[in-house]
């Protein structure tokens, strides 16, 4: 279906940008020595939350102009719920991936960003094509 592909630029674009932005706040915090490792449980609960409000409008923005493009409801609300899902993603993944590196003794700034848009698309990827195949009949 033609509609999956175009959704499926949509969803990655927003999981990145939302994962990156957080990945650049992290590694800011941590090279101006702002950041408490001991914060992270923290700002994983509060990225989560904040994907959580961003998914919720964006994805519901996303899956209302995605059933006046198509007219299909579940393909709407399979938009809908991607988005959501890629947004808390790429939010808790931005504070994960950053402070994984320093925990290994890498440098976060080099190596964040490859490893966030791997999460972010493959993740996102999938759980759009996962909720399409449930809910969506014609898609095998």
């Amino acid at each position: 279906m033609a509609a999956l592909a175009v959704l499926m630029g949509v969803v990655a674009g927003q999981g990145g940008s939302a994962g990156m932005q957080t990945v650049t706040i992290i590694t800011r915090g941590m090279a101006l020595g702002e950041l408490e490792h001991r914060r992270g449980w923290h700002l994983l609960a509060k990225e989560a939350l904040l994907g959580i409000v961003n998914g919720v409008v964006i994805g519901a923005t996303v899956g209302i102009i995605t059933y006046l493009w198509k007219g299909d409801y579940l393909l709407g609300v399979a938009a809908c719920l991607a988005m959501l899902f890629v947004l808390v993603v790429g939010g808790v993944a931005g504070v994960a991936i950053p402070l994984g590196l320093r925990g290994l003794g890498k440098d976060p700034a080099l190596a964040s960003g490859i490893f966030l848009t791997t999460v972010t698309d493959v993740l996102g990827f999938g759980f759009l094509f996962l909720l399409a195949r449930l809910f969506l009949p014609g898609i095998k």
